[in-house]
């Protein structure tokens, strides 16, 4: 056991090594090396136990919007936990989490003004799923229960959330999950040929035609079972799909003709990711349910929130009905400190509008790269961009599963984080690179992505 005053290198190595179960993290090849140790970060870069600095390409988990090491945020957290560390928001409030909600609702577009407070996405996810189930059922339509979500995408790992996620992968191991969830094609207009069987199709054309499954598949159910469709603006799993044009637009109607709930998933994509403050605005569609996370606070302190619209709080108006769900930490008063302090930051430093300058100058940045033999596709929206790894421009053929173990696992992660750059190498879906800098970041870093990238996929090729 590693005791608190061992606080040298050695014993955090040693305690990482034997002690820390890391995520989503495959623990063999750590059993004779050390687990990457990254200490502190400052701006747009992290630096782990041996000095060495990396920019971080991913902030974090696509969470660090402000960047690292901003004090301000800090000491909002310090206040906060001085004044009133804790309190629960069962029965009560706290003037944080009653002002936060505020602030939400009033940036969230519609009439998406109650905020449901979780400690991360996977249960924002969780908490708009139960209360679409509980919402019908108490409405007088109880049969409506199952949720349509799109194929690769990724929504969480809860019973629940996991259920909607569309990675086989991430669920053979905890099935049986909870029924009712169906998958539809996604927006990868890249493989809109292969998808559709149908050749040639436009962006326009293609995002019709992913909207109309979703139709299909709630009429194949029944409209009357059927309480929700899960998308996120960009989807993320597969790499960074935006929506063709059109598609939202399609997809709202579908779902008011069906009454079906339209839940916009915006962990990733709320909080200026994509250049607006909610992921709905960029693509001008009114949800009627947003789940954020991440980016709220910058990732200073833990939080989550399910916004809905003002009609499905309706019926929990009546003095006998309870919405029977929440979590010991939601809206926690320090977490909901930094979050304010965190939008007061978005406001003064207008990193909203820094992102929409930016983004074609990032968009433009990565296309260069489009002149290498491995890179067959670009794509993504604000500062949330995916780079598709190909074996055959011209064919777009894709890795076999081994290919792809080799490149990816086998060397590219580790290549370009021994370069400097901390980023995602994916195969969710195709294998792709995924990119999400703090939202400071501006051309400089951008072209130093761009310098790593190079380099390192010009050797992945050579390998190849």
């Amino acid at each position: 056991m590693t005791h608190p005053e061992n606080t040298d290198v050695a014993s955090i190595m040693k305690a990482a090594q034997e002690n820390l179960w890391l995520h989503f993290t495959r623990h063999g090849p750590y059993a004779d090396a050390d687990v990457p140790m990254i200490t502190r970060g400052e701006g747009a870069y992290v630096y782990d136990a041996r000095g060495r600095r990396y920019l971080d390409g991913l902030a974090g988990l696509f969470v660090v919007q402000a960047g690292h090491g901003r004090s301000e945020l800090a000491e909002a957290a310090a206040k906060q936990a001085q004044e009133l560390a804790f309190f629960p928001l069962w029965s009560y409030a706290h003037p944080k989490a009653a002002e936060l909600a505020g602030r939400l609702a009033e940036q969230a577009p519609g009439d998406l003004n109650r905020v449901f407070f979780t400690t991360g996405g996977g249960e924002a996810v969780e908490t708009a799923w139960k209360l679409a189930k509980q919402y019908f059922k108490i409405t007088g339509r109880p049969l409506k229960h199952k949720v349509i979500s799109r194929q690769i995408a990724y929504h969480g790992t809860t019973q629940g959330a996991l259920s909607i996620t569309g990675v086989p992968a991430f669920k053979q191991m905890f099935e049986p999950l909870v029924p009712g969830s169906v998958r539809v094609p996604n927006t990868n207009h890249y493989r809109a040929d292969e998808i559709t069987g149908v050749p040639g199709m436009t962006p326009e054309q293609y995002g019709h035609w992913a909207a109309e499954r979703v139709a299909r598949a709630i009429e194949m159910e029944g409209p009357e079972t059927v309480a929700a469709v899960f998308v996120e603006p960009v989807q993320n799993a597969g790499g960074c799909f935006p929506p063709p044009p059109g598609y939202f637009q399609r997809l709202r109607e579908i779902c008011d003709a069906y009454d079906v709930l339209l839940v916009s998933d915006e962990v990733i994509c709320a909080f200026g990711r994509l250049g607006t403050m909610f992921g709905g605005q960029k693509f001008d569609y009114v949800p009627d349910i947003i789940t954020c996370a991440k980016g709220m606070t910058s990732g200073y302190s833990p939080i989550g929130a399910m916004i809905a619209s003002e009609r499905l709080f309706e019926p929990f108006k009546n003095p006998t009905e309870m919405f029977a769900h929440g979590y010991t930490f939601g809206g926690h008063p320090v977490s909901a400190a930094v979050a304010l302090a965190n939008l007061d930051l978005f406001e003064r430093e207008d990193l909203l509008g820094h992102v929409t300058r930016n983004e074609p100058v990032f968009r433009a940045t990565l296309e260069r790269l489009l002149d290498l033999p491995i890179v067959g596709d670009v794509r993504g929206s604000g500062f949330f961009w995916g780079i598709e790894l190909v074996k055959d421009k011209a064919t777009k053929e894709t890795f076999t599963a081994a290919e792809s173990e080799r490149m990816l696992r086998g060397f590219l992660s580790q290549a370009l984080f021994e370069a400097g750059l901390y980023c995602r190498a994916d195969d969710r879906g195709d294998p792709v690179i995924q990119l999400a800098p703090p939202l400071i970041c501006g051309p400089k870093e951008f072209d130093e992505i761009e310098s790593i990238l190079r380099s390192v996929l010009t050797e992945a090729w050579r390998r190849l």
